[in-house]
């Protein structure tokens, strides 16, 4: 009797532990699926705030020329490096690029509000979610986007003897033009010599690149 009392038990728990096992596995594919989510989400966002930041990059680097022929004009040094002139150039292209390269596709690229000076780009994934048992996954792309900023790396110190020479002050007794004043960056101190404009820093190092917290 009490034999027959263990195999009745024993039969009536197999089935009870099978479905446990089938509950625990079916649990570890949604963990599962969701990781993989995850996954292509993060790297998608790694692919919008580096494709972020080459537009603004590719705009510093293409404000350089613009930013050497107006370098001795005290006015727009100040305007400058006070953050009330910004570089014009669009670095979208770049941005496209950059995207492509980490494995997504650029959908908006555009100046950011606010009149600072920055890229705000939005990519989706090329890759979907991946197929799994959570519907929906299989045709699902991430689509996240980031924000680069240009700014300013140095404050511009005026030379109060630094005004521009009049444009008719031409010929042998023409005065020659001189320092508008320097540029104090955290690397050291630059005094803008009409005569050795060679020697300032790169814009790089003017000019700083960074994702946007907001």
């Amino acid at each position: 009797m009490t034999w027959v009392s263990a195999r009745s038990e024993s039969g009536q728990a197999a089935p009870l532990y099978i479905t446990a096992v089938a509950g625990l596995l079916f649990l570890a594919l949604v963990f599962f699926a969701f990781g993989q989510a995850d996954v292509t989400r993060n790297g998608t966002q790694s692919a919008a705030e580096a494709a972020a930041l080459a537009a603004a990059k590719e705009s510093r680097d293409r404000f350089a020329d613009d930013f050497l022929m107006s370098i001795l004009d005290p006015d727009y040094l100040e305007a400058v490096f006070n953050g009330d002139v910004i570089g014009t150039a669009n670095g979208c292209q770049a941005a496209g690029r950059y995207a492509v390269q980490n494995k997504a596709e650029m959908q908006e690229c555009h100046w950011v509000s606010g009149g600072r000076w920055g890229f705000t780009v939005k990519v989706q994934s090329q890759d979907s979610m991946g197929t799994s048992i959570v519907e929906g996954t299989d045709n699902k792309h991430a689509v996240t986007q980031a924000t680069a900023l240009v700014e300013p790396r140095c404050a511009f110190e005026r030379n109060d003897q630094g005004d521009k020479p009049d444009d008719g002050d031409v010929g042998e007794g023409a005065a020659q033009p001189v320092s508008p004043g320097e540029l104090v960056c955290d690397g050291g101190t630059w005094d803008i010599d009409p005569e050795n404009l060679k020697l300032l820093p790169d814009i790089a190092d003017l000019f700083t690149v960074r994702l946007a917290k907001d």
